[in-house]
């Protein structure tokens, strides 16, 4: 059994959601290497042993992490440090990552009908299917609190009725039972995927002007680049017109696009 995490990070320009998968016998052995990283933590800092791994809040010293908000580039290295610990961790403990996008202004060009996170979710949870199908075996979903949980609980039942169309229609045979939505707060798993879609969802959008810190984000992804299994950001627009340029031109767009 994979144990699938799923976690989103966006911005103005594109709608990333991240599925970290893990193999259940190493479930717990990573969320101890994850706890024994807040530990090492503690024991330098005033950080609380509880304290969420939460990727903004890391690098902008905030909530938890709060107390290593000094400007002195040694706490800056120091949070760092603590964000390179966890990535090593979950790529120590043979995790997979699969990543998928939407261009946001394309999709409001080029509706669809569904909303971004029910479109990107969508997309993200038939590449978690094929890779699990190809290990020969079965995952469960469990993804971070959102606003219309009961929905995507609905559409999830009705891909694994009907399938989820599109050109890579499944019925997520690997998928078991439903999603499940919790906290992340209270899982150390959840937490290592916001880390990935965070980090992320920052090098994507280049929005890091400063050289520095655009070097140690990609050092930070370099950590857990191995267990890339799948990366895609889908362009609806794009999409349409490779498929069919006919059915493109013919389709209608968004009023003002």
């Amino acid at each position: 059994m994979l144990l699938t995490y799923i976690d989103e990070s966006y911005d103005r320009d594109r709608y990333w959601m991240v599925a970290l998968m893990v193999a259940d016998r190493q479930l717990r052995p990573l969320q101890r290497a994850l706890d024994a990283v807040v530990d090492k933590a503690a024991d330098r800092y005033p950080v609380d042993r509880h304290a969420e791994l939460h990727g903004h809040a890391l690098v902008q010293a905030q909530d938890d992490w709060e107390a290593m908000g000094s400007k002195g580039r040694n706490m800056v290295r120091a949070r760092i440090g603590v964000y390179g610990d966890a990535l090593k961790a979950i790529r120590d403990h043979g995790a997979r990552v699969v990543v998928r996008g939407l261009d946001r202004n394309a999709h409001r060009a080029w509706p669809s009908g569904a909303s971004e996170h029910q479109l990107v979710l969508r997309h993200l949870l038939e590449q978690v299917c094929r890779h699990v199908e190809a290990q020969d075996e079965l995952a469960l979903v469990i993804a971070d609190e959102v606003e219309g949980a009961d929905d995507h609980r609905l559409h999830f039942r009705d891909y694994q009725r009907v399938g989820t169309g599109g050109v890579l229609g499944s019925m997520l045979p690997c998928l078991v039972d439903t999603i499940h939505f919790a906290p992340s707060k209270a899982s150390r798993l959840l937490q290592a995927a916001d880390l990935i879609a965070y980090l992320h969802r920052r090098l994507a959008s280049g929005q890091d002007g400063d050289p520095r810190s655009r070097r140690a984000n990609e050092k930070l992804w370099s950590y857990v680049e191995p267990c890339l299994v799948h990366h895609h950001c889908w362009d609806p627009e794009w999409e349409w017109e490779r498929l069919s340029p006919a059915r493109a031109a013919q389709r209608p767009r968004a009023s003002g696009a």
